[in-house]
């Protein structure tokens, strides 16, 4: 089983961007599907992306797509999400996870870091 651990959570503005970062540790990890979801305040954790083992494919909440992108690199073990023209509403915690399932099965992803906050403030 993957460990995960998340960096590159902060304050920007409004409009901004911010690149989350997902290592893991394991000899495994090119056999999982990888993901984001967030947690904001009060509110259930949700989905934002998720990318299949060799990358090739992606998934997106519609809430991000066309602003976030998803990619791993299975050489360096390591997942990123690029979000660009961030909302306020984008404030959350973000989780990385892993699943042993599909992308299209976010139900699956029960592998979690320990999240990483993103503020997004006008």
């Amino acid at each position: 089983q993957v460990q995960l651990v998340e960096s590159g959570g902060g304050l920007v503005q409004t409009g901004g961007s911010l690149r989350l970062s997902c290592a893991a540790s394991g000899r495994t990890f090119s056999r999982y599907s990888m993901g984001w979801f967030r947690q904001a305040p009060g509110k259930e954790r949700e989905f934002v992306a998720t990318v299949s083992l060799s990358g090739g494919s992606t998934y997106y909440a519609e809430s991000v797509k066309g602003r976030f992108t998803i990619s791993r690199d299975n050489a360096k073990n390591t997942v990123h999400l690029q979000m660009n023209s961030l909302k306020t509403e984008d404030t959350a915690v973000y989780y990385c996870a892993a699943s042993p399932g599909t992308i299209w099965d976010t139900r699956t992803f029960a592998v979690w870091g320990q999240g990483t906050l993103v503020t997004v403030s006008t």
